[in-house]
Protein backbone atom coordinates (compact mmCIF):
# COMPACT_ATOMS: atom_id res chain seq x y z
CA UNK A 1 0.00 0.00 0.00
CA UNK A 2 1.59 3.62 -1.27
CA UNK A 3 1.45 6.27 1.59
CA UNK A 4 -1.79 8.05 2.44
CA UNK A 5 0.02 11.36 0.82
CA UNK A 6 0.58 9.57 -2.38
CA UNK A 7 -3.19 8.44 -2.26
CA UNK A 8 -4.38 12.84 -2.08
CA UNK A 9 -1.48 13.66 -4.48
CA UNK A 10 1.28 16.23 -5.14
CA UNK A 11 -1.27 19.65 -3.09
CA UNK A 12 -1.41 17.58 -0.23
CA UNK A 13 2.28 16.42 -0.16
CA UNK A 14 3.07 20.13 -0.48
CA UNK A 15 0.66 21.18 2.26
CA UNK A 16 2.52 18.26 4.62
CA UNK A 17 6.00 19.48 3.49
CA UNK A 18 5.28 23.35 4.12
CA UNK A 19 4.30 21.97 7.67
CA UNK A 20 7.30 20.21 8.26
CA UNK A 21 9.50 23.30 7.43
CA UNK A 22 7.08 25.67 9.86
CA UNK A 23 7.29 22.94 12.89
CA UNK A 24 11.39 23.14 12.13
CA UNK A 25 11.52 26.88 11.96
CA UNK A 26 9.89 27.23 15.57
CA UNK A 27 12.58 25.21 16.67
CA UNK A 28 15.23 27.95 16.14
CA UNK A 29 15.84 27.96 19.79
CA UNK A 30 15.38 24.86 20.46
CA UNK A 31 19.59 24.06 21.67
CA UNK A 32 21.36 25.65 24.38
CA UNK A 33 25.07 26.81 24.95
CA UNK A 34 25.95 22.69 26.38
CA UNK A 35 23.61 20.99 24.24
CA UNK A 36 20.60 20.62 26.51
CA UNK A 37 17.26 21.58 25.09
CA UNK A 38 15.99 24.49 25.96
CA UNK A 39 11.85 24.55 26.86
CA UNK A 40 10.32 26.69 24.35
CA UNK A 41 7.56 29.19 25.22
CA UNK A 42 4.27 29.50 23.22
CA UNK A 43 6.63 32.03 20.96
CA UNK A 44 9.27 29.81 20.80
CA UNK A 45 11.34 31.61 22.86
CA UNK A 46 13.69 29.58 25.15
CA UNK A 47 11.68 30.00 28.95
CA UNK A 48 14.15 30.59 31.02
CA UNK A 49 12.17 29.12 34.11
CA UNK A 50 11.95 25.84 32.89
CA UNK A 51 14.92 23.08 33.60
CA UNK A 52 16.95 21.71 30.55
CA UNK A 53 14.60 18.12 30.82
CA UNK A 54 16.48 15.60 29.28
CA UNK A 55 13.52 13.71 27.98
CA UNK A 56 12.72 17.28 25.54
CA UNK A 57 16.22 16.88 24.24
CA UNK A 58 16.15 13.57 23.30
CA UNK A 59 12.53 14.16 21.57
CA UNK A 60 14.49 17.52 20.01
CA UNK A 61 16.97 14.82 18.93
CA UNK A 62 15.08 12.32 17.38
CA UNK A 63 13.44 15.27 15.67
CA UNK A 64 16.04 16.55 14.11
CA UNK A 65 18.06 13.43 12.78
CA UNK A 66 14.82 12.57 11.00
CA UNK A 67 14.83 16.05 9.60
CA UNK A 68 18.54 15.33 8.58
CA UNK A 69 17.46 12.10 7.39
CA UNK A 70 15.12 13.56 4.86
CA UNK A 71 17.31 16.36 3.62
CA UNK A 72 16.83 19.04 5.44
CA UNK A 73 19.81 21.29 5.34
CA UNK A 74 21.22 22.24 8.67
CA UNK A 75 18.90 20.08 11.00
CA UNK A 76 22.00 17.36 11.18
CA UNK A 77 24.07 20.01 13.25
CA UNK A 78 21.54 21.03 15.40
CA UNK A 79 20.67 16.74 16.46
CA UNK A 80 24.37 16.47 16.74
CA UNK A 81 24.93 19.45 19.21
CA UNK A 82 21.54 18.25 20.98
CA UNK A 83 23.26 14.56 21.23
CA UNK A 84 26.11 15.85 22.54
CA UNK A 85 24.09 17.41 25.36
CA UNK A 86 23.01 13.82 26.17
CA UNK A 87 25.87 12.09 26.18
CA UNK A 88 27.36 14.66 28.25
CA UNK A 89 25.30 17.31 30.42
CA UNK A 90 22.51 14.70 30.65
CA UNK A 91 24.35 12.02 32.39
CA UNK A 92 24.93 11.33 35.99
CA UNK A 93 28.32 10.76 36.38
CA UNK A 94 27.97 9.64 39.76
CA UNK A 95 25.88 6.59 39.39
CA UNK A 96 25.37 6.10 35.41
CA UNK A 97 22.71 6.81 33.69
CA UNK A 98 20.74 9.61 32.75
CA UNK A 99 19.63 12.78 34.68
CA UNK A 100 15.91 13.99 34.40
CA UNK A 101 17.15 17.29 33.83
CA UNK A 102 20.49 18.99 33.65
CA UNK A 103 19.88 20.75 37.17
CA UNK A 104 19.09 17.24 38.58
CA UNK A 105 21.11 15.69 41.11
CA UNK A 106 22.74 12.27 40.40
CA UNK A 107 20.58 11.18 44.17
CA UNK A 108 17.25 12.59 42.24
CA UNK A 109 14.89 9.33 40.85
CA UNK A 110 15.13 8.32 37.51
CA UNK A 111 12.45 7.03 35.16
CA UNK A 112 12.12 4.82 32.61
CA UNK A 113 10.29 7.51 30.13
CA UNK A 114 13.47 9.08 30.21
CA UNK A 115 16.16 6.89 29.14
CA UNK A 116 13.12 4.91 26.64
CA UNK A 117 13.69 8.35 25.00
CA UNK A 118 17.64 8.04 25.33
CA UNK A 119 17.33 5.15 23.01
CA UNK A 120 14.95 6.63 20.94
CA UNK A 121 17.09 9.66 20.21
CA UNK A 122 20.27 7.69 19.83
CA UNK A 123 18.62 4.72 18.05
CA UNK A 124 17.76 7.63 15.15
CA UNK A 125 21.16 8.95 15.56
CA UNK A 126 22.42 6.01 14.76
CA UNK A 127 20.30 5.21 11.61
CA UNK A 128 21.17 8.40 10.74
CA UNK A 129 24.87 7.66 10.32
CA UNK A 130 25.84 9.24 13.63
CA UNK A 131 29.31 7.29 14.76
CA UNK A 132 28.26 8.23 18.34
CA UNK A 133 24.93 6.82 18.26
CA UNK A 134 25.73 3.08 18.52
CA UNK A 135 27.78 3.94 21.28
CA UNK A 136 25.25 5.59 23.20
CA UNK A 137 22.26 3.58 22.07
CA UNK A 138 24.30 0.44 23.34
CA UNK A 139 24.81 2.17 26.73
CA UNK A 140 21.02 3.37 26.74
CA UNK A 141 19.74 -0.10 26.43
CA UNK A 142 22.15 -1.47 29.03
CA UNK A 143 21.09 1.16 31.28
CA UNK A 144 17.11 0.42 31.24
CA UNK A 145 17.83 -3.53 31.57
CA UNK A 146 19.52 -2.58 34.90
CA UNK A 147 17.81 -0.31 36.53
CA UNK A 148 14.29 -0.96 34.97
CA UNK A 149 14.63 -4.42 33.59
CA UNK A 150 12.95 -7.68 35.15
CA UNK A 151 14.08 -10.34 34.33
CA UNK A 152 10.60 -12.38 34.06
CA UNK A 153 8.36 -9.92 31.79
CA UNK A 154 9.39 -8.56 28.77
CA UNK A 155 7.90 -5.08 30.51
CA UNK A 156 10.02 -2.34 32.12
CA UNK A 157 9.74 -0.49 36.01
CA UNK A 158 8.82 3.45 36.03
CA UNK A 159 10.61 4.69 38.79
CA UNK A 160 13.86 3.84 40.47
CA UNK A 161 16.23 6.01 42.95
CA UNK A 162 18.98 7.79 41.50
CA UNK A 163 21.84 4.88 42.48
CA UNK A 164 19.30 2.77 41.21
CA UNK A 165 19.07 0.18 44.22
CA UNK A 166 15.03 1.43 45.03
CA UNK A 167 12.71 0.36 42.51
CA UNK A 168 9.73 2.34 43.12
CA UNK A 169 6.52 -0.84 42.84
CA UNK A 170 4.57 1.25 40.69
CA UNK A 171 4.77 0.31 37.09
CA UNK A 172 2.91 2.49 34.33
CA UNK A 173 1.86 1.39 30.96
CA UNK A 174 2.80 5.45 29.63
CA UNK A 175 6.88 4.33 30.16
CA UNK A 176 6.57 0.73 28.49
CA UNK A 177 4.89 2.50 25.59
CA UNK A 178 7.30 4.88 24.39
CA UNK A 179 9.80 1.54 25.79
CA UNK A 180 7.97 -0.20 22.64
CA UNK A 181 8.68 2.98 20.38
CA UNK A 182 12.61 2.36 21.50
CA UNK A 183 13.26 -1.13 20.92
CA UNK A 184 11.61 -0.96 17.41
CA UNK A 185 13.82 1.92 16.67
CA UNK A 186 16.78 0.24 18.29
CA UNK A 187 15.81 -3.18 16.48
CA UNK A 188 16.44 -0.84 12.98
CA UNK A 189 19.55 0.51 14.08
CA UNK A 190 21.25 -2.32 15.34
CA UNK A 191 19.31 -5.42 13.29
CA UNK A 192 19.38 -7.86 16.60
CA UNK A 193 16.01 -9.57 16.87
CA UNK A 194 15.09 -9.74 20.44
CA UNK A 195 14.60 -6.37 20.82
CA UNK A 196 11.69 -6.26 18.35
CA UNK A 197 10.44 -9.29 19.97
CA UNK A 198 10.42 -7.50 23.17
CA UNK A 199 8.37 -5.19 21.45
CA UNK A 200 6.10 -7.62 19.93
CA UNK A 201 5.55 -8.91 23.58
CA UNK A 202 4.62 -5.80 25.15
CA UNK A 203 1.70 -4.88 22.15
CA UNK A 204 0.46 -8.36 22.50
CA UNK A 205 0.58 -8.01 26.82
CA UNK A 206 -1.13 -4.42 25.96
CA UNK A 207 -3.27 -5.54 23.70
CA UNK A 208 -4.49 -8.26 26.19
CA UNK A 209 -5.08 -6.09 28.77
CA UNK A 210 -7.34 -4.14 26.39
CA UNK A 211 -9.24 -6.68 25.27
CA UNK A 212 -10.33 -7.62 28.41
CA UNK A 213 -11.43 -3.94 29.36
CA UNK A 214 -13.38 -2.80 26.91
CA UNK A 215 -10.69 -1.27 24.70
CA UNK A 216 -9.83 1.10 27.03
CA UNK A 217 -6.22 0.03 28.14
CA UNK A 218 -5.23 0.43 31.97
CA UNK A 219 -2.42 2.97 32.29
CA UNK A 220 -1.47 1.54 35.91
CA UNK A 221 -0.25 -1.30 37.26
CA UNK A 222 1.18 -2.26 40.78
CA UNK A 223 4.64 -3.85 41.32
CA UNK A 224 3.00 -7.65 40.02
CA UNK A 225 1.27 -6.17 37.24
CA UNK A 226 -1.88 -6.28 38.15
CA UNK A 227 -3.91 -3.08 36.74
CA UNK A 228 -4.65 0.07 39.22
CA UNK A 229 -8.06 1.07 38.05
CA UNK A 230 -8.72 4.11 40.28
CA UNK A 231 -5.04 5.39 40.37
CA UNK A 232 -4.63 8.91 40.71
CA UNK A 233 -8.78 9.17 41.15
CA UNK A 234 -8.12 11.84 43.55
CA UNK A 235 -5.99 13.96 40.67
CA UNK A 236 -7.26 12.99 37.19
CA UNK A 237 -5.32 15.63 34.90
CA UNK A 238 -1.99 14.40 35.93
CA UNK A 239 0.69 15.43 33.09
CA UNK A 240 1.73 11.98 32.76
CA UNK A 241 0.08 9.58 35.07
CA UNK A 242 -3.99 10.60 34.53
CA UNK A 243 -6.80 9.04 36.01
CA UNK A 244 -9.13 6.74 34.10
CA UNK A 245 -8.37 5.49 29.49
CA UNK A 246 -5.89 8.15 28.00
CA UNK A 247 -7.42 8.63 24.72
CA UNK A 248 -4.33 9.72 22.84
CA UNK A 249 -2.51 6.48 24.09
CA UNK A 250 -5.04 3.95 22.70
CA UNK A 251 -4.29 6.10 19.15
CA UNK A 252 -0.44 6.08 19.47
CA UNK A 253 -0.77 2.72 20.82
CA UNK A 254 -2.49 1.81 17.18
CA UNK A 255 0.10 2.95 15.19
CA UNK A 256 2.67 1.28 17.10
CA UNK A 257 0.99 -2.05 17.06
CA UNK A 258 1.19 -1.48 13.41
CA UNK A 259 4.99 -0.73 13.47
CA UNK A 260 5.08 -3.89 15.36
CA UNK A 261 3.35 -6.02 13.05
CA UNK A 262 5.26 -4.60 10.34
CA UNK A 263 7.97 -7.17 10.57
CA UNK A 264 5.95 -10.57 11.55
CA UNK A 265 4.98 -10.74 7.47
CA UNK A 266 1.63 -12.69 8.38
CA UNK A 267 3.13 -14.36 11.10
CA UNK A 268 1.09 -13.03 13.91
CA UNK A 269 -1.76 -10.35 13.83
CA UNK A 270 -1.51 -7.22 16.06
CA UNK A 271 -3.42 -5.12 13.40
CA UNK A 272 -7.18 -6.23 14.45
CA UNK A 273 -5.97 -5.07 17.95
CA UNK A 274 -4.85 -1.59 16.56
CA UNK A 275 -8.47 -1.46 14.35
CA UNK A 276 -10.65 -2.03 17.87
CA UNK A 277 -8.09 0.26 20.08
CA UNK A 278 -8.69 3.24 17.27
CA UNK A 279 -12.44 2.10 16.86
CA UNK A 280 -13.08 2.99 20.38
CA UNK A 281 -10.90 5.62 20.93
CA UNK A 282 -12.56 7.94 18.47
CA UNK A 283 -15.94 6.66 19.85
CA UNK A 284 -14.81 7.77 23.15
CA UNK A 285 -12.74 10.64 22.37
CA UNK A 286 -13.86 12.66 19.30
CA UNK A 287 -16.68 15.32 19.75
CA UNK A 288 -18.55 14.26 22.67
CA UNK A 289 -19.40 17.71 24.08
CA UNK A 290 -21.07 18.23 20.32
CA UNK A 291 -17.80 20.31 19.87
CA UNK A 292 -14.65 18.72 17.49
CA UNK A 293 -11.64 17.34 19.29
CA UNK A 294 -10.43 14.73 21.17
CA UNK A 295 -10.86 14.96 25.14
CA UNK A 296 -8.11 13.93 26.95
CA UNK A 297 -9.10 10.88 29.29
CA UNK A 298 -12.68 8.93 30.29
CA UNK A 299 -13.47 6.26 32.80
CA UNK A 300 -13.47 2.74 32.24
CA UNK A 301 -17.34 3.47 31.43
CA UNK A 302 -16.44 5.58 28.78
CA UNK A 303 -17.58 8.60 30.57
CA UNK A 304 -15.23 11.92 29.42
CA UNK A 305 -13.54 12.85 32.51
CA UNK A 306 -10.89 15.71 31.35
CA UNK A 307 -12.61 17.36 28.26
CA UNK A 308 -9.55 19.37 27.50
CA UNK A 309 -8.04 18.92 24.07
CA UNK A 310 -4.10 18.15 23.39
CA UNK A 311 -2.07 18.77 20.83
CA UNK A 312 -0.43 15.56 21.00
CA UNK A 313 -3.99 13.53 20.61
CA UNK A 314 -4.76 15.18 17.35
CA UNK A 315 -1.22 14.36 16.45
CA UNK A 316 -1.50 10.71 17.74
CA UNK A 317 -5.47 10.36 15.69
CA UNK A 318 -3.29 11.77 12.54
CA UNK A 319 -0.82 8.90 12.68
CA UNK A 320 -2.79 6.39 13.48
CA UNK A 321 -5.55 6.79 10.56
CA UNK A 322 -2.54 7.29 8.30
CA UNK A 323 -0.89 3.99 9.48
CA UNK A 324 -4.11 2.17 9.48
CA UNK A 325 -4.86 3.26 5.81
CA UNK A 326 -1.49 1.79 4.63
CA UNK A 327 -2.33 -1.37 6.68
CA UNK A 328 -5.63 -2.47 5.78
CA UNK A 329 -6.31 -0.02 2.46
CA UNK A 330 -9.77 1.27 3.78
CA UNK A 331 -10.64 4.52 2.72
CA UNK A 332 -12.31 5.27 6.24
CA UNK A 333 -9.38 5.85 7.09
CA UNK A 334 -8.56 8.30 4.81
CA UNK A 335 -11.51 9.85 5.38
CA UNK A 336 -10.83 9.93 8.98
CA UNK A 337 -7.06 11.33 8.39
CA UNK A 338 -8.39 14.30 6.59
CA UNK A 339 -11.33 14.80 9.72
CA UNK A 340 -8.47 15.05 11.99
CA UNK A 341 -5.94 16.88 9.90
CA UNK A 342 -8.48 19.87 9.18
CA UNK A 343 -9.34 19.84 12.60
CA UNK A 344 -5.41 20.35 13.81
CA UNK A 345 -5.40 22.81 11.15
CA UNK A 346 -8.82 25.02 12.45
CA UNK A 347 -7.54 24.66 16.18
CA UNK A 348 -4.15 23.78 16.78
CA UNK A 349 -2.01 25.16 14.34
CA UNK A 350 -0.85 28.35 15.43
CA UNK A 351 0.21 30.53 12.32
CA UNK A 352 0.97 33.83 14.64
CA UNK A 353 3.75 32.27 16.17
CA UNK A 354 4.52 28.66 14.99
CA UNK A 355 4.11 25.27 15.81
CA UNK A 356 1.00 23.96 17.41
CA UNK A 357 -0.93 24.79 20.67
CA UNK A 358 -0.06 22.35 23.09
CA UNK A 359 -3.48 22.68 25.39
CA UNK A 360 -7.27 23.74 23.94
CA UNK A 361 -10.21 24.12 27.03
CA UNK A 362 -13.37 22.29 26.05
CA UNK A 363 -14.47 24.75 23.80
CA UNK A 364 -11.26 24.63 21.58
CA UNK A 365 -9.55 28.09 23.36
CA UNK A 366 -6.36 27.79 24.61
CA UNK A 367 -5.56 26.58 27.84
CA UNK A 368 -2.56 25.83 29.87
CA UNK A 369 -3.60 24.13 32.56
CA UNK A 370 -1.79 21.07 32.07
CA UNK A 371 0.70 22.15 29.75
CA UNK A 372 2.46 25.66 29.28
CA UNK A 373 4.58 26.61 25.80
CA UNK A 374 5.02 24.21 23.55
CA UNK A 375 8.26 22.59 24.96
CA UNK A 376 8.76 19.97 21.35
CA UNK A 377 7.64 19.47 18.22
CA UNK A 378 7.95 15.71 18.52
CA UNK A 379 4.11 14.75 18.21
CA UNK A 380 3.32 17.70 15.48
CA UNK A 381 6.76 16.68 13.44
CA UNK A 382 5.98 12.57 13.48
CA UNK A 383 1.64 13.36 12.40
CA UNK A 384 3.10 15.63 9.39
CA UNK A 385 5.93 13.36 8.04
CA UNK A 386 5.02 9.69 8.77
CA UNK A 387 2.00 10.03 6.23
CA UNK A 388 4.41 10.91 3.51
CA UNK A 389 6.23 7.54 4.54
CA UNK A 390 6.21 4.09 3.79
CA UNK A 391 4.92 1.58 6.81
CA UNK A 392 8.09 0.73 9.29
CA UNK A 393 8.96 -0.05 12.69
CA UNK A 394 10.54 3.50 12.87
CA UNK A 395 10.06 6.48 11.32
CA UNK A 396 13.64 6.73 10.53
CA UNK A 397 13.74 3.51 9.12
CA UNK A 398 10.11 4.53 7.29
CA UNK A 399 12.94 7.18 5.42
CA UNK A 400 15.33 5.13 4.55
CA UNK A 401 12.58 2.90 2.70
CA UNK A 402 11.23 5.97 1.08
CA UNK A 403 14.89 6.81 0.05
CA UNK A 404 15.13 2.83 -1.36
CA UNK A 405 11.24 3.35 -3.23
CA UNK A 406 12.46 6.22 -4.25
CA UNK A 407 16.24 4.50 -5.73
CA UNK A 408 18.21 6.71 -3.52
CA UNK A 409 21.12 5.10 -1.51
CA UNK A 410 19.45 2.63 0.90
CA UNK A 411 21.31 4.76 4.21
CA UNK A 412 24.74 3.14 6.31
CA UNK A 413 24.66 1.68 9.61
CA UNK A 414 27.09 3.63 12.08
CA UNK A 415 28.74 -0.08 12.58
CA UNK A 416 28.78 -1.55 9.29
CA UNK A 417 28.50 -0.91 5.66
CA UNK A 418 25.64 0.31 3.78
CA UNK A 419 22.62 -2.36 3.66
CA UNK A 420 18.84 -2.62 3.97
CA UNK A 421 17.62 -2.14 7.45
CA UNK A 422 15.03 -4.63 8.42
CA UNK A 423 11.44 -3.80 9.36
CA UNK A 424 10.63 -2.11 6.19
CA UNK A 425 7.40 -3.03 4.65
CA UNK A 426 5.26 -1.63 2.12
CA UNK A 427 2.03 -2.73 4.16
Amino acid sequence: MTSIADTLGSAHLAWLNGEEQRLLAFAHAVVREDGMANWLAADGSADPGKPAATWITCRMAHVHYLAALRGIPGARATAERLLHGIDTMARDPEHGGWLETAESSPDDDKLAYTAAFVVIASGSAAIAGDPDGVRILRDALAVIDRLFGDAARPLIADRVSGDGTTVDPYRGINANMHFVEALLTAWQALGDDALVERAVAICRFVADQAAGNGWRIPEHFDAAWAPQPEYHADSPADQFRPYGATVGHALEWSRLLLQADAHLEGGDDLTAAAVELYRHAVADGWARNGRPGFLYTTGWDGTPVISDRLHWVAAEAVGAAAALYQATGETGYLDDYLRWLDYADAYFLDREFGSWIHQLDPTNVPSTTIWEGKPDIYHAYQAVILPMLPLAASPAGAILAARERAGGHPGRRADGPARRHPATNSG
